[in-house]
């Protein structure tokens, strides 16, 4: 059976305003492409024009052989989501073209997958082909296109990362780089251990599914406000730095996307496609570390100066570390890391309403439930006693979790302003239905951009990324070696995490994080991190 790759877009240059849509069929296997499609549609909004692209590529890829297996690649959160079938469709224009585009095939016929939309040039050419044909009064012409010329046919090389302990710094690219060279060694070492999984203490030996998945709420607190702004930028789920236009005249960040939700919250439910964590019984274990580390060199150093075979070699040996890890994370002189268990407080009454709950807001304390969640917390933290020291945010309902943790540890609560929530200004208190009702221009903002901040003032979430950076670097500094318990929200867990991956800032967004869950990441004298569990809950059960 033949298989294709489909890469649509569109966009509007005014949203709604002049707007057009391409598409290209490309041989999964080779590369090739096979077909392109593009097309002025005069007036219509972002998202009806990349459904539109992604008709008109199935639509192509039928004609080409009606029983391939078809693979749908697009830069829109909104339409992949919504073909999938984890997003509701409410928008009028859209239902019935989504409905069309789920017949072009038969179902399980076709896949979808969200990508960077520096990885979908092909069809964002084509469709601003397609809308500078339309402003000249002309059709898109095949014969005139340069959009396959004018697509890079390699990505270019990403540069060395760089960043604070805890980040992921230079040595994941060396490794990376090396990874290829090392994976026929890796696969001939079949009968070493390569399991390289550790938890904090014993916890990670009850991780499972979330026993909570998606009170869907906003609380970045209430439960999970990054799920109303999908793949952390606009409504089409574009990643990095939020588009205010395309280069060549093309489409504005969309934001219909959080209009479109299921159930219409910004919950965990619709954007957490994976919210139930890993499979029962397993553990969130991060990348093993090599054995040995080495400077970084020059990525342009000649191959046969002095010593590069030697850094090459070792580059090699790292790599095959990775690729069949031993029974350690580090060398035996690289000490204790310090460890930070981060627990997500308990419910409030906000969670079951789905409200903004921040820094700025009523400040509400645990409910009944939430009291006895943090209980259970205490419970489990107590068989497995490797906790140390207790530390959480200012705001009430995480002071009131973290007591009941350490009064049964036996420890004292010790509060770092750093670790509290995102502050949501006017919205604290409103739900996102209400919120899209009384400031939709703000709100589309904030979905567009990590640095666009609440209405009235309110927190960024890439200035709540910073305040969180510096806090995790003050107690690292302060816990060396040790393990701590830090009683925080949504946000700041999932910054946490983000950045021991090294992971781009849209990734804060495809987290699911329940109440009183449990997360753990472990930081080594070398600067580099490894998430050890996320999203426990199955203390609750």
């Amino acid at each position: 059976m033949r298989e294709f790759v489909v890469e649509a877009d569109g966009g509007s240059r005014g949203n709604p305003g002049p707007a057009g849509y391409g598409a290209v069929v490309s041989d999964a296997a080779t590369g090739e492409t096979l077909a392109e499609a593009a097309e002025y549609i005069g007036v219509a909004t972002n998202n009806v024009a990349e459904y539109r692209g992604l008709l008109a590529g199935l639509r192509a890829a039928r004609e080409l052989d009606p029983e391939a297996r078809v693979h749908v690649r697009m830069d829109s959160k909104l339409v992949i989501e919504q073909m999938s079938g984890r997003w509701k469709i409410k928008h009028p224009a859209m239902k019935p073209l989504a409905a069309e585009a789920a017949t072009v095939f038969p179902p399980g016929q076709v896949t979808y997958e969200w990508i960077p939309r520096e990885r979908n040039t092909h069809a964002d050419r084509l469709a601003n082909e397609a809308m500078d044909a339309g402003r000249r009064g002309e059709r898109w012409s095949p014969a005139a296109s340069r959009a396959d010329l004018d697509t890079p046919s390699t990505a270019p090389a990403a540069p060395a990362p760089e960043g604070p302990p805890g980040d992921a710094t230079a040595g994941a690219a060396r490794v990376r780089a090396a990874m290829a060279s090392a994976a026929g060694t890796a696969q001939g070492r079949g009968a070493e251990d390569a399991s390289g999984e550790v938890a904090y203490g014993e916890v990670a030996s009850g991780a499972g599914p979330a026993a909570e998945r998606g009170a869907g709420a906003v609380d970045s607190d209430a439960a999970d406000t990054h799920g109303g702004r999908a793949a952390g930028a606009s409504g089409d789920g574009t990643s990095g730095a939020a588009p205010t236009g395309r280069a060549s005249g093309g489409r504005p960040a969309e934001h219909s996307a959080a209009e479109d939700r299921a159930a219409g919250a910004p919950g965990e439910g619709p954007a957490a496609g994976t919210g139930d964590g890993a499979g029962k019984g397993a553990r969130a274990s991060a990348v093993s570390r090599p054995a040995t580390d080495t400077p970084a060199r020059d990525a342009g150093a000649d191959a046969d100066e002095p010593g590069a075979a030697v850094a090459a070699d070792a580059d090699r040996r790292a790599a095959q570390a990775v690729a069949t890890p031993s029974s350690g994370w580090a060398p035996a002189d690289m000490g204790a890391p310090a460890t930070f268990v981060l627990l997500r407080h308990g419910e409030t009454p906000l969670t079951p309403q789905k409200r903004f709950s921040g820094s700025g807001g009523s400040d509400p304390s645990l409910s009944g439930i939430g009291r006895e969640q943090a209980e259970k917390t205490a419970a489990a933290l107590a068989r497995r006693g490797t906790v140390q020291a207790v530390v959480a945010s200012p705001l009430a309902r995480t002071r009131e979790t973290a007591g009941i943790v350490a009064a049964r540890l036996g420890l004292d609560v010790t509060v770092e302003d750093g670790l509290r929530e995102t502050d949501f200004g006017a919205w604290e208190g409103l739900t996102f239905g209400e919120v899209r009702e009384r400031y939709p221009e703000d709100l589309d903002a904030w979905l567009a951009s990590p640095d666009a901040e609440p209405t009235g003032g309110g927190e960024s979430f890439a200035a709540t990324a910073a305040r969180v950076a510096e806090a995790r670097d003050k107690l690292l500094a302060e816990y060396r070696g040790r393990t701590v318990l830090l009683v925080t929200h949504v946000t700041p867990v999932k910054t946490l995490i983000r950045l021991a991956l090294g992971a781009p800032p849209e990734a804060l967004f495809r987290m699911e994080l329940s109440a009183a869950s449990l997360s753990a990441v472990a930081y080594y004298a070398d600067g580099n991190a490894s998430v050890r569990l996320f999203n426990d809950t199955s203390h609750l059960r």
